[in-house]
């Protein structure tokens, strides 16, 4: 198996993000790959009567700045946890589309990302961002699953 040596990892800070960064550092730390944590803000895009916004430009300034603090809390774990290179990324934009092209462009050997594992009508009505990623990446995708509590 070719050694991986750039991991992205996209976070959406959930639980299931925090599990798929483990794997990543474990991985990382194995292979001495440079990890990229990297989080896909989606503005929300509606079509609005003219004067009406939905953020104003501090809310959007602010929103930018809590992920940049918990882009910089994910980076502090995982060098705790072990990993050398650490790097963190805020992308714009659709996420799985984000997460693809930024794989591509960036030349990275490996995507780690958790998923929620919906199923049913869930599923079909929100859809899934690790499915999307994993059917349009140029490189290989872990996608890592939380095990349920008994």
């Amino acid at each position: 198996m070719k050694p991986f040596k750039k991991i992205l990892v996209p976070s959406d800070f959930s639980p299931y993000a925090e599990e798929a960064l483990r794997t990543a550092v474990d991985l990382a730390v194995r292979y001495d790959a440079t990890i990229t944590i990297a989080h896909a803000y989606e503005p929300l895009a509606y079509t609005l009567p003219d004067g009406y916004v939905l953020l104003s430009p501090q809310q959007h300034a602010d929103v930018l700045t809590a992920f940049s603090k918990s882009l910089a809390s994910a980076k502090s774990t995982a060098l705790a946890a072990g990993a050398r290179n650490v790097e963190t990324e805020q992308l714009q934009g659709i996420a799985a589309s984000e997460i693809v092209e930024r794989a591509r462009a960036g030349g990275f050997d490996l995507i780690v990302m958790g998923t929620h594992g919906r199923k049913g009508f869930s599923h079909v009505l929100l859809g899934s961002v690790a499915e999307r990623v994993l059917r349009h990446a140029s490189c290989p995708v872990l996608v890592v699953k939380v095990a349920e509590q008994a």
